[in-house]
């Protein structure tokens, strides 16, 4: 009896012309040795298989997620264990040069026409491209739902596509509110000129630079924004839509707001300032015997009011304390030992702050020259309390050389009896008694306080 010998799989190929085949194409014997490959699957391999290969001529397989796979355990294997199909499996193959590539495999039993298993046609598929763009679309779409900014896609007909977080944070609306739904919801009725235009840019293919403009939430409230437009194509080039990505700028239009206030403070502030200057020049050079006296008071003069002007910019014009005011204006003059400061926390309004501080400064020279200061034996004390709705400030020193002598009648006499007084809708008086030199202010305390 003759047994008819078992073909090699490679002669049931016959006539067929796979090796011209664009697809790589490969088959093994039931114990996965390669008898047979195309040009294409040498190509994606990335060298020919070696002689000892099974199931795969590249390095290795693995997983699609990269873990190990065996060669027992691969679609290849399994076509002949399985005696079927495997087809489509996903696995990443190690080339020549160990790069990993991403394919799929189709695995198709062999059997001799007699019946037994002799092998596997295996083809492979590489979808490097579709799982680097799969990657691509995943970590964009990761990107545009974790943005702060509103990112929405509409057709050219202004009809809602899609709606990130972002949208519905800064809109109010749900994704399921929107898609489907064309976008001048959101448009306030004097502003629905702008969408023609944006869609008729769009379908020219321009893109619309980021323009300041307003828009409409769910609560009805309207809510300014930085809107930036561009087109979306299809795979042929063809604009089919357009994106948008808006983000509020409520912040920005404050603090906008709030520069052009400040601007216009300073310049109401400076104002003031020139004024007071003014009328320094003036008082100063009435009572100057000679060119270099008016340098030396005025310059002493304007140094004082930068002092009370440096509390208010670093408290941002809000005020100053009356501590730190007292303190600045006076510690020029003296040493620690000789000031004594009593009395509760209180906060002076800004224009409090530039008289109080004229004031302590005209107090602080005089004594320097003329009383307490002038001798490391003078004491100073400063004390404040509130009365009722006033407050009552007491400049007092002794130990002066001349205890009792009346100053003479000056610019600094005028701001303490008069102008700080008026300014702050109080009244002082100015006392040289016999054993001490003293200043009392009462004024009301919303003179005083920030309004």
């Amino acid at each position: 009896m003759t047994t008819k010998a078992s073909p090699n799989p490679a002669e049931l190929l016959g006539a067929i012309p796979v090796a011209e085949l664009p697809l790589p194409t490969y088959t093994t014997d039931i114990a996965g040795r390669i008898i047979w490959f195309n040009d294409a699957a040498r190509l994606i391999w990335g060298q020919a298989p070696a002689p000892e290969a099974r199931w795969s001529g590249g390095l290795g397989v693995l997983h699609s997620d990269g873990l190990p796979l065996a060669l027992d355990a691969s679609p290849m294997a399994l076509a002949v264990g399985q005696r079927r199909a495997q087809q489509g499996s996903e696995i990443a193959l190690v080339r020549g040069d160990g790069t990993i590539l991403p394919v799929l495999v189709y695995s198709s039993p062999l059997f001799h026409e007699h019946g037994p298993l002799i092998g596997v046609v295996n083809s492979l598929i590489d979808v490097s491209r579709h799982k680097k763009a799969e990657r691509l679309a995943h970590q964009l779409a990761a990107i545009v739902e974790s943005s702060e900014d509103a990112i929405i896609s509409k057709d050219l007909c202004g009809v809602i596509q899609s709606w990130n977080a972002g949208a519905q944070r800064l809109f109010g609306y749900r994704q399921d509110e929107m898609v489907g739904r064309h976008i001048s919801i959101l448009i306030p009725s004097d502003r629905i000129a702008e969408e023609d235009e944006i869609l008729t840019k769009i379908r020219k293919g321009d893109r619309i630079d980021h323009f300041d403009t307003i828009r409409r939430r769910k609560d009805g409230s309207l809510v300014p924004i930085s809107l930036t437009v561009s087109p979306i194509k299809d795979d042929k080039g063809k604009i089919i839509g357009a994106s948008k990505i808006a983000r509020n700028i409520s912040d920005r239009i404050d603090k906008e707001l709030r520069i052009h206030q400040l601007m216009r403070e300073v310049n109401h502030r400076v104002k003031n300032q020139f004024a007071v200057i003014l009328s320094m020049i003036g008082a100063t050079s009435r009572r100057s015997k000679d060119p270099q006296s008016f340098q030396r008071q005025f310059r002493e003069r304007i140094m004082g009011l930068s002092r009370s002007h440096d509390l208010l910019v670093e408290a941002e014009w809000k005020g100053a304390s009356l501590y730190d005011l007292a303190t600045s204006q006076i510690m020029p003059f003296a040493e620690v030992s000789q000031l004594n400061l009593s009395g509760e926390p209180l906060l002076l309004a800004t224009t409090a702050v530039q008289n109080l501080g004229i004031a302590f400064h005209e107090l602080s020279t005089n004594s320097a020259k003329h009383g307490a200061l002038s001798t490391t034996a003078g004491r100073v004390s400063v004390s404040w309390q509130i009365q009722g709705h006033n407050l009552r400030l007491d400049w007092r020193e002794t130990g002066g050389p001349h205890p009792g002598a009346e100053p003479p009648i000056g610019f600094g006499r005028i701001v303490l009896e008069q102008v700080v007084p008026r300014a702050l809708n109080g009244n002082a008086t100015f006392l040289a008694e016999s054993d001490s030199v003293r200043w009392t202010l009462v004024a009301p305390l919303s003179s005083i306080e920030p309004a």
